[in-house]
């Protein structure tokens, strides 16, 4: 049985929450359960955008293992490691680092987040 649209936006934001939270666990059995990795809520906002911009590096070094795309943007064209340094989220940041995430991606890209927050590049 398919979900109807509403449904789905639904699901995709009780996700969110669990990725916010860092409610790592549960978060994977909705993967486990067929909700797609880069899901993105109404604002473009994927999973792994979510719990980088909170802190959870649990959560997003999990989304990184099942395949989450760490440089895809919201609808704001934000990426998750500019958001990251946005929030001083220094363990994302190397989570998402180590992951490949572009620091050119996004608007503004992350090295000039990281000039703006302080954060040292290598």
């Amino acid at each position: 049985m398919a979900l109807s649209d509403e449904q789905t936006a639904q699901v995709i934001e009780l996700a969110g929450n669990l990725a916010r939270e860092g409610e790592t666990t549960q978060l994977l059995e909705f993967l486990d359960h067929g909700l797609p990795v880069d899901a993105q809520n109404a604002a473009g906002d994927s999973l792994l955008m979510l719990a980088a911009y909170h802190g959870q590096a649990e959560t997003v070094a999990a989304l990184v293992e099942r395949g989450a795309d760490v440089d895809l943007r919201n609808e704001r064209d934000q990426s998750p490691i500019a958001g990251a340094m946005f929030k001083g989220e220094r363990a994302v940041v190397q989570v998402l680092l180590e992951a490949g995430a572009d620091l050119d991606a996004g608007t503004p890209p992350a090295r000039q987040a990281a000039v703006m927050f302080g954060f040292v590049i290598e």
